[in-house]
């Protein structure tokens, strides 16, 4: 079962690479990756999707709060969550194409964020379902280039992560 699990870390050198490294030392697949500071300079906000039995996920949540710069650690998938992922796909848009590629983006509420004469780039926010069923709605000859930023996660509304 996929679960997002939500840290915050100290924001300093090193950090991220102790929690990939408590991963991979474990053989816990990362699936997705990404880290920001937050409103504190101090402090990171990581989120990781992996995947794993309760027990599993139970046990890389102990592991990540043994380290010392984790401040703290939320599986996001135990209650309520948003989750947004970001992509960026540059897609060959000629002749008949362009018409069809810039309804299918407006479909999935995407953006065409540049245009050249043989090119569109598309923007695009979701779940992975979304975005992967963006790709499956066009012609995978057209793609170019493709670029994800990875899952990013918040509770719904009172839930929050904070020190």
């Amino acid at each position: 079962m996929k679960h997002i699990i939500a840290l915050l870390i100290e924001n300093e050198p090193g950090a991220l690479s102790r929690v990939v490294a408590l991963f991979s030392a474990r053989g816990y697949n990362i699936e997705s990756l990404t880290v920001a500071p937050t409103e504190d300079a101090s402090l990171s906000r990581m989120t990781i999707v992996t995947s794993g039995s309760d027990d599993v996920i139970e046990q890389i949540t102990k592991h990540l709060n043994r380290l010392i710069e984790v401040v703290k650690v939320v599986d996001l998938t135990e209650g309520r969550y948003i989750e947004r992922e970001l992509m960026l796909i540059k897609v060959r848009a000629v002749g008949k194409e362009r018409e069809e590629l810039k309804r299918t983006a407006d479909i999935f509420r995407g953006h065409v964020i540049d245009v050249t004469e043989k090119t569109y780039t598309i923007e695009l926010t979701g779940d992975a379902g979304k975005l992967d069923a963006f790709i499956d709605a066009i012609d995978r000859g057209a793609i170019l280039e493709t670029v994800r930023t990875g899952t990013s996660g918040i509770g719904r509304g009172e839930r929050i992560l904070r020190v």
